[in-house]
């Protein structure tokens, strides 16, 4: 009875040895469909929206109202390099990195809080 069972494990394994590659390929298929969906859902719109930062940031001007990544709302009063001075207040200036702002506001916005 034994004997049967290991006859028949016998002839199942160069079966599987035939798949070769296409037992391989098919292993990997669904990791492959992974990162491209990781791709096109996560990396490829991070991306693209890091690129329109970058534009925004270099594009930067005097007067411009912008928000940091902290939160601090300015008016941008000096650009020297990678060092821009913010006007968050009347006499209150202070100097960040170019890197921290993180978008453009309304102008109007700026004025509402003053009041």
């Amino acid at each position: 009875m034994f004997e049967s069972i290991a006859f028949a494990a016998e002839g199942a394994a160069p079966a599987a040895a035939q798949g070769g590659v296409t037992g391989f390929l098919g292993s990997f298929l669904p990791l492959i469909f992974l990162f491209v969906v990781f791709y096109f859902l996560l990396i490829r719109p991070q991306q693209k929206k890091a690129k329109e930062l970058e534009k925004m940031v270099d594009a930067l001007q005097r007067g411009d109202a912008v928000i940091t990544s902290a939160g601090i709302y300015g008016r941008i009063g000096r650009i020297d390099g990678e060092v821009v001075t913010l006007e968050c207040s009347d006499k209150v200036r202070i100097k960040i990195s170019k890197r921290s702002i993180s978008g453009k506001v309304d102008p109007a916005t700026l004025e509402e809080e003053k009041n």
